[in-house]
């Protein structure tokens, strides 16, 4: 999860698969425990709080310019779309009561819930949804996710307006009455109502959003709820903050939580501690932390939908634009160990492109199953990793190497990085790897600015198609780091998404395979695992979904008892 810019989608829907390889209840509801580390409130009496962790601060509370999980789990809490995930990760009615859908497929009609609400007692009106929507694509904003709305939704004139040939207004959006939306589309889009859900979509008032001009989204003052809960206590950068129970939310019977404590903590052996002495309901913890834990009833692994990767810089560092040295670099990381024996949390090692059980074909096979499909160009073998070093030496007349890799701060990247510097260390000779730690915000800009020679980073998927990964390597993408461009692979994108084969599922998944081939070949991308969590969660709380597609965490359903 992050930005894309340019990539344009017509992609078929597919089955999200729920959950994770080696995760034994990923993306689904937690259901029961059997040790209680402590806590307070009744069963059903709405008078409990649930006590979290997070392992990295939110970047922003503002939908239309987030693009950080962490960031969308925590606005979800206090706003919703014109639709929701169940339990299951499909797309269910939230504000949007009922919808029509044209027999072409290019118009929805959305009809908003006449008791859906502002906390500030405004109702949610059509006019919400036609402002961020315009917000979102309008270059003066330039959100990250612009992309979600032209080249994902495909809403009709949101690419033009995002390349300034066209004005916001003319955006396919339009507020036909107070709570009648209507949206037109430039070809059918069969996963769109998924979309709604995501927060990029979701509505701003835009008295409020004006009456607070640059402070908007910035503390509890500034931002306004139509969800669940309500933000009471927050600051930028902060380490604790808290939600109480939205009364006036329209599905407030549902809510059995008075509120979500939350707390940011980056050292896991701080988090596990909390945990232990009932200062936090679900915490992760990883490495030597699950052998310690891993026995008890309140230990579970949750697929988290992430594919962590090493990202070189192909086009700024000489070194890494030789085909021979990234091959080096990839083919000598032990992935099994790294996921084995230092994550420990069921994370899966992985060689493609796109992760595993996370989309389905038109057959219904995972399209990550194969996982020895790139076993020539991805794969832990030393002695061709030295093969391919010193041809990569030779070919750049050098004897030796320094590169640096940015790193966040968080605990289990570090923990990964040092055994990445070790193995390419010891297998690559006069290979030498500095790590440079930083704040999360701070590393991922370095990539965005090219500013880096090695990135270790993750990207979450948006929505259930490979093309929320694929799509980042075409050329001019944002998170196309190493800016990698390749016309072919371009070609083959477009073609999946409005060209010849975007409405044949079949052919439209082979054009895919060709071009995850070409960016494994290529090796634009080290892949390393894909990741679970593992959690310790309280007995005494139910209900919270997990989910490995948008918003990982929904507690709107959760329950906390005695």
């Amino acid at each position: 999860m992050k930005k894309s810019r340019t990539l344009a989608a017509l992609a078929i829907a597919s089955t999200m698969l729920i959950g994770l390889v080696g995760c034994s209840n990923g993306g689904q509801t937690n259901t029961d425990a059997t040790v209680a580390p402590g806590g307070s409130g009744s069963a059903g009496s709405g008078s409990s709080e649930l006590n979290v962790m997070l392992e990295t601060p939110v970047q922003s509370l503002d939908p239309q310019q987030a693009t950080d999980g962490t960031s969308f789990e925590v606005i979800a809490n206090f706003m919703d779309g014109l639709m929701q995930m169940d339990a299951d990760g499909q797309a269910v009615n939230a504000l949007a009561e009922t919808y029509e859908l044209s027999d072409d497929g290019l118009t929805y009609t959305f009809h908003i819930r006449k008791d859906a609400n502002w906390s500030n007692g405004e109702p949610v009106t059509a006019a919400d949804f036609v402002f961020a929507w315009q917000r979102a694509v309008d270059p003066q904003v330039a959100s990250e996710y612009s992309y979600m709305l032209s080249d994902i939704g495909q809403i009709k004139n949101a690419a033009e307006i995002i390349a300034g040939t066209k004005d916001k207004s003319e955006l396919g959006v339009t507020a036909v009455d107070e709570k009648t939306l209507k949206v037109e589309l430039n070809v059918p889009v069969s996963y769109f109502l998924s979309l709604m859900y995501f927060p990029t979509y979701y509505p701003i008032n835009q008295a409020f959003f004006e009456s607070c001009g640059d402070t908007f989204a910035t503390s509890p003052q500034t931002v306004l709820s139509n969800g669940a809960f309500i933000l009471d206590s927050y600051e930028p950068a902060a380490t604790a903050f808290h939600f109480v129970k939205n009364e006036n939310y329209y599905d407030a019977a549902k809510v059995q939580l008075s509120g979500l404590n939350y707390q940011v903590i980056q050292d896991s052996q701080q988090a596990l501690m909390s945990y232990q002495t009932g200062a936090l309901d679900i915490t992760l913890v990883n490495g030597e932390q699950v052998d310690q834990v891993k026995d008890d009833p309140e230990f579970v692994t949750i697929g988290a939908g992430y594919l962590w990767y090493v990202a070189p810089n192909v086009d700024a560092v000489p070194a890494l634009a030789n085909l021979n040295i990234r091959y080096a670099l990839t083919m000598a990381i032990n992935r099994e160990a790294i996921a084995t024996d230092v994550l420990k949390d069921g994370s899966a090692p992985t060689y493609t492109a796109v992760p595993m059980d996370f989309a389905a074909g038109p057959d219904g096979s995972d399209f990550a199953e194969n996982q020895t499909r790139y076993a020539d160009v991805c794969s832990y073998d030393t002695a061709k990793a030295v093969e391919y070093w010193q041809a990569g030496l030779k070919e750049l007349g050098i004897t030796e190497l320094t590169l640096d890799m940015k790193v966040d701060a968080d605990d289990a990247p570090q923990k990964v990085a040092q055994v990445l510097k070790e193995q390419w260390e010891t297998t690559l000779p006069g290979l030498t790897v500095t790590l440079t730690v930083e704040p999360k915000k701070q590393r991922v800009q370095d990539l965005q600015d090219g500013n880096f020679e090695l990135g270790l980073t993750r990207w979450g998927p948006d929505y259930a198609d490979p093309m929320t990964y694929l799509g980042m390597w075409i050329t001019g993408n944002n998170n196309n780091y190493g800016l990698w461009s390749n016309a072919e692979y371009d070609a083959l994108i477009a073609d999946c998404t409005t060209g010849s084969v975007c409405t044949d599922a079949v052919a439209r998944w082979a054009r895919l395979y060709e071009a995850e081939k070409i960016a494994m070949d290529e090796a634009v991308i080290f892949p390393l695992y894909t990741q679970c969590n593992a959690e310790m969660m309280s007995s005494k709380v139910k209900g919270i979904e997990f989910h490995p597609v948008a918003i990982n965490r929904v507690y709107k359903n959760a329950v906390k008892s005695e």
